[in-house]
């Protein structure tokens, strides 16, 4: 059976096609854009269940139609099991046993949770869930299924880490019929950004279109955000908008002003203007609160949003004076 990724999945919860959810970590309402659409999707689904090391938005706002579970598990740095991590630079590392603060918690690691509940619904043939609790006997069938981790399943009696075969190039030869890399040209698309009335906004309202980057702050891992500033780029709080200063004066606005933000399904108001170093042209704000402003094109073959180039128009409102 075909899966869901994460766009595809909110829109067949959106079409009333799922019945059961269960998320493992994440926040998968706060990492979708159209924040309406997926609060609306999430609440077509019967029941819910979020197994979570924290409490995120998702858990107040992706609410299901009749049964929302959070499970609290224990972190990867709780984990009473020997687990491996993979480093950026290729290395399969053990990670000896962790340990928790919370003593008298009822917590119990993920793995334990999914093999119980699969054992629960699906017995014990063809597959004896309750024994993949084993970290150590799931390493061994990761070695005899995928290709380069051969090495993972005596890791814990060698302690050894180690680099996946087949990943780092040390000589200039490629498996290809010639032995050397095949170079392609992809042609580069024709962006442009839409006019301002295509936002619905009135045209005596002076403003600008710009190429809109979600990002994270500094202080800030996926949704979960730790301190509201961005120090390094001068942003005081998350209600704010990167502009660069040729863009915001040639549309009358100044640094520190209080904007309104419109997308294509929604709009920010009160974004306070800062001057950055971003290209003419383009703007930065931080996800997820900016999700609730567009409904962003999907690349079909990865199912990725474009949250890196969003089209928006930014302007100030005008107040009327109350005589």
């Amino acid at each position: 059976v075909k899966g869901y990724e994460t766009r595809s999945l909110i829109e067949a919860a959106d079409a009333g096609k799922v019945d059961t959810l269960i998320c493992l970590g994440g926040n998968l309402y706060g990492a979708n854009p159209d924040s309406t659409q997926a609060k609306r999707a999430l609440g077509k689904i019967e029941t819910i269940i979020y197994l979570a090391t924290k409490p995120n938005l998702g858990h107040f706002s992706g609410l299901a139609k009749h049964n929302t579970i959070v499970i609290p598990v224990l972190n990867r740095f709780e984990n009473p099991h020997k687990t491996t991590v993979e480093s950026g630079n290729n290395f399969v590392r053990l990670n000896e046993v962790g340990e928790t603060h919370l003593k008298n918690a009822d917590l119990i690691p993920e793995v334990q949770f999914l093999t119980e509940l699969a054992s629960r619904i699906h017995g014990e043939f063809p597959v004896d869930w309750r024994k993949l609790q084993d970290t150590k006997y799931v390493r061994q069938l990761i070695a005899k299924t995928i290709p380069g981790y051969e090495k993972i399943a005596t890791i814990d009696e060698t302690k050894e880490e180690f680099t996946i075969s087949g990943r780092i190039f040390t000589e200039p030869k490629f498996p290809t019929d010639s032995g050397k890399a095949k170079m392609f040209i992809t042609p580069l698309p024709v962006l442009k950004l839409p006019e301002a009335k295509e936002f619905g906004v009135s045209e005596s309202v002076r403003g600008i279109v710009v190429a809109l980057m979600t990002g994270r702050s500094y202080s800030q891992h996926n949704t979960v955000v730790y301190k509201i500033d961005d120090k390094y780029r001068g942003m005081p709080h998350r209600n704010c908008i990167l502009m660069n200063r040729v863009d915001a004066e040639s549309a009358g606005l100044h640094e520190h002003q209080r904007v309104t933000v419109q997308g294509n399904v929604g709009k920010l108001e009160n974004v306070e203007v800062i001057y950055g170093a971003v290209r003419v042209g383009a703007a930065l704000m931080f996800y997820p609160e900016v999700n609730v402003i567009f409904n962003a094109r999907i690349e079909r073959r990865s199912g990725t949003p474009a949250y890196k180039r969003v089209p928006a128009f930014v302007y100030a409102e005008v107040r009327q004076r109350i005589m």
